[in-house]
């Protein structure tokens, strides 16, 4: 009864359009007045307390940091690299759209940050040259998934504080997936666009020259993702460190290299890093207060018996947890569903064997497709602002680009070795 209305209470606050961090909280209040003898402060001290924790800093300083190279200057040079990369391919200016998403994830950790930062200027820029606009809006909201899982990444951060995974080891397993993610988008986006008759970028042909000048013109901004992993693997700081390295890196080139901040602007970044993070942290917190009830009901325990009576071939059990966590990423934003679902599915999949560092890639991996999978779909809803596409146009030209994620993902839960291999050779594993 209690669990019924724990879950009954999030379906109803979810399906009237009450925000995830409100249902969560608002559920948790009603199954504890109505189904227990516990305090209702629990829900608030459970929220407070859950957030007092030193690698949990990482998150918001990664978002500062996100924001002051977004405004900063660092998107324009990491696009005039991409165009040089692949812009004379056909479809050009899709790819470019793509790669310059893969760059930028490596920097902001975000996936509406990389739609925001590279889609405000790449979707216009498409529909100009007469490309469809949900083809384009579908392409960046698609582009901007790989957000969180090429490193850093924010879900990878709180995975790793949650299941006790080293979130070092976490940032490795990440690149290879991200990368070949990217290049299955780049490959979908390449067919539509040669069956469209889109054309390269300004029928340009590739020209090594042109590829060294522009990676030199974005050499400031290439360096970001290689002290923030060079230093974390190579021993000099903690991911935390690492963040507040690259919010201080950032404001140095923005304010004194590219010279495109301003103090005003870097005071209007702040207040905007405020104003997300504080978001995030609210819902950090209420879903640890759901997540702290559910355990109380012993709600992981049934889920973990029923799969583990279903099967104990990993590989039955992984197809059973990934078409969940499909479902749930198309109506439970990433961060609420990693502080819920972590702490149920870790115990199980270490019970057949998957190794802790392989599932969060797969967890991640799957709520990063929730990115793009309607109602929920944050980054169609950021794509669709952005670029001035209406919603309904995205959501048919994404599917696709869902496709394309969703065979990357089969390859990643089943072939191992593509999120474990960097760990095992550098050690951090």
């Amino acid at each position: 009864m209690t669990v019924a209305l724990l879950f009954g209470t999030l379906f109803i606050c979810l399906l009237i359009g009450v925000p995830i961090a409100i249902s969560l909280g608002v559920s948790a209040l009603v199954a504890i007045y109505f189904g227990s003898n516990l305090p209702l402060g629990i829900i608030a001290q459970k929220a407070f307390t859950s957030l007092d924790s030193f690698p949990l800093l990482a998150i918001p300083f990664f978002m500062l940091a996100g924001v002051l190279m977004s405004k900063g200057g660092v998107s324009k040079r990491l696009l005039d690299m991409a165009a040089a990369l692949v812009g004379w391919i056909v479809g050009g200016l899709s790819l470019v759209t793509i790669v310059a998403s893969m760059f930028f994830a490596a920097i902001s950790g975000s996936g509406p940050a990389t739609v925001a930062a590279i889609g405000g200027f790449m979707i216009p820029e498409m529909k100009k040259k007469k490309y469809d606009g949900g083809f384009a809006a579908a392409v960046s909201a698609s582009a901007g998934s790989i957000g969180v899982i090429i490193p850093p990444s924010i879900p990878f951060v709180l995975y790793g504080v949650i299941g006790s995974v080293s979130v070092g080891s976490m940032f490795l397993a990440g690149i290879l997936p991200g990368i070949i993610i990217g290049i299955g988008l780049m490959i979908t986006a390449y067919f539509i666009a040669k069956k469209r008759g889109y054309k390269s970028e300004d029928n340009a042909s590739f020209s090594f020259k042109d590829v060294l000048k522009a990676t030199y013109d974005a050499k400031w901004a290439l360096l970001i993702p290689i002290i923030i992993l060079g230093g974390i693997y190579g021993g000099f700081f903690s991911p935390t460190e690492a963040a507040v390295v690259a919010v201080v890196y950032a404001l140095i080139i923005g304010l004194f290299v590219y010279k495109e901040l301003t103090w005003k602007s870097v005071f209007e970044c702040f207040r905007e890093a405020v104003v997300i993070n504080a978001t995030t942290m609210i819902i950090i917190g209420l879903s640890v207060s759901f997540a702290y009830f559910m355990t109380l009901e012993q709600v992981p325990n049934d889920i973990s018996s029923f799969l583990t009576e279903l099967s104990t071939n990993p590989i039955v059990i992984l197809i059973a947890i990934n078409i969940i966590l499909l479902i749930v990423g198309m109506f439970i934003d990433t961060i609420s569903a990693l502080v819920i679902l972590t702490p149920i599915l870790l115990p199980i999949v270490i019970a057949v064997g998957v190794d802790p560092i392989h599932f969060g890639v797969i967890l991640v991996t799957n709520l990063a497709i929730g990115f793009i999978t309607p109602p929920l779909g944050v980054n169609l809803f950021v794509a669709s602002s952005v670029g001035n596409v209406k919603f309904e146009k995205i959501v048919m030209a994404v599917i696709p680009f869902l496709f394309s994620m969703i065979v990357c993902l089969i390859l990643i839960t089943f072939l191992p070795s593509l999120s474990l291999w960097l760990p095992s050779i550098l050690g951090n594993k």
